[in-house]
């Protein structure tokens, strides 16, 4: 008789050693655990337009249920190409320069792999978005980080400057910017295009909040501006704007020669994106309506949480864009910000994120992010619940 071998499975030399569950899965989790208003998790609460269901359901019925074009239904990217014509000025052209992608995540990670390789630096502006150190580590990059000024969360363009060297491949910018909730200005952008402009270096701009923009503000588009378009990957969601999140719908706006080589790697990571879906998506923007009214509907909401919050011992950070809301908690505990996130879920039944987790290694400021994209009564729910601090 010959011994048994025991079965092994062989070890995992990770590609991504310091990576563990998110902090977003960790209070969403502690939310549920103690019924907590979970205001961390940046998604609504609230269902789409049935019409948008009833297009999607039509593509369905209606035999659109085989892969597409890798790029994407034509109709879908003839649809962006005129949203962004029509907002921003700017034609791209639907057969070589719009690609649909598996949600705005699937897009960044994407661009990365089509130009960053191993020795490249990516300048990522903190606090920002958990996917973009580990989408460059997955590259064989190195992240830069730049801290945003830390009070205003405006960008440092000084500090920018002297993070650019010859290794530097790309910088990531963002917005409305999440978690701060500020947007960048007509002037941020010509000082970035005047800083890049004797370089080599690609924007990845993600504007997945394009369209919630408050108190008259235009968002500014990295499409608004020639000089950066050239150099731009520009990816926007139509799962953030049509609240369906859970759909992972988004594109990536690009010139011809860079959306090829993005191209070459999402035919290889997704190759495409679902099809009923697509249809459904390029028959609602016909009413340019839905997205256009976004900005007041949002707005509202907005101000029905910051009046809430008003006579608080919070302080509130401006609310420039996006669907968050910082406030600044010093006046009520001197806790470290994760343990007073754990603490308001545990004891006052509100969740919400700290903003130390969109740091490297962290950064205390006694801020914490809410996200108002909610139905009113989850949101006067919350605030019933806040009034106890």
């Amino acid at each position: 008789m010959t011994t048994a071998t025991a079965a092994r499975t062989p070890a995992i030399d990770s590609r991504l050693p310091r990576v563990g569950t998110t902090i977003f899965t960790v209070m969403s989790a502690l939310a549920q655990q103690h019924g907590a208003v979970n205001l961390g998790q940046g998604f609504p609460d609230f269902d789409c337009d049935p019409a948008l269901l009833d297009a999607v359901e039509r593509a369905m019925r209606g035999g659109l249920n085989q892969y597409p074009p890798m790029a994407g239904v034509p109709q879908l990217r003839e649809a962006v190409a005129a949203k962004i014509d029509a907002m921003y000025g700017r034609c791209y052209d639907p057969g070589s320069e719009i690609t649909i992608t598996a949600g705005a995540t699937q897009a960044i990670i994407t661009a990365i792999l089509a130009i960053v390789h191993p020795g490249d630096e990516v300048i990522v502006l903190d606090p920002c978005y958990d996917s973009y150190e580990p989408n460059i580590e997955l590259a064989g990059g190195r992240a830069v980080h730049v801290p945003l000024t830390p009070g205003t969360f405006r960008p440092d363009f000084a500090r920018i400057a002297a993070a650019l060297s010859p290794r530097t491949r790309a910088i990531i910018i963002n917005t409305p910017h999440n978690p701060s909730a500020t947007i960048w200005t007509a002037g941020d952008m010509q000082r970035l295009a005047e800083l890049l402009r004797p370089t080599d270096v690609f924007v990845i701009a993600d504007e997945v909040y394009e369209h919630m923009v408050y108190d008259g503000a235009r968002h500014e588009s990295v499409a608004r501006h020639a000089e950066l378009a050239q150099r731009a990957f520009i990816v926007s969601s139509f799962g953030k704007t049509y609240h369906v999140t859970g759909w992972k719908v988004g594109y990536v706006a690009a010139p011809a020669t860079m959306t090829a080589e993005f191209r070459k790697v999402h035919q290889f990571n997704v190759f495409t994106v679902n099809t009923p879906m697509q249809h459904g998506l390029a028959a609602f923007m016909a009413d340019a309506s839905h997205h256009l009214g976004l900005p007041a509907f949002y707005q509202r909401k907005r101000d029905l949480f910051r009046a809430g919050l008003a006579g608080s011992r919070f302080r509130l950070l401006p609310s420039e864009g996006s669907y968050f809301q910082c406030v600044d908690y010093s006046a009520i505990s001197d806790e470290p910000e994760e343990a007073f996130c754990r603490r308001l879920t545990t004891e006052v039944g509100v969740a919400a994120i700290p903003l130390s987790a969109f740091y490297q290694g962290g950064f205390e400021q006694r801020i914490v992010r809410f996200c108002f994209a909610k139905k009113d009564e989850t949101l006067r729910l919350a605030l019933e619940r806040l009034a106890a601090l």
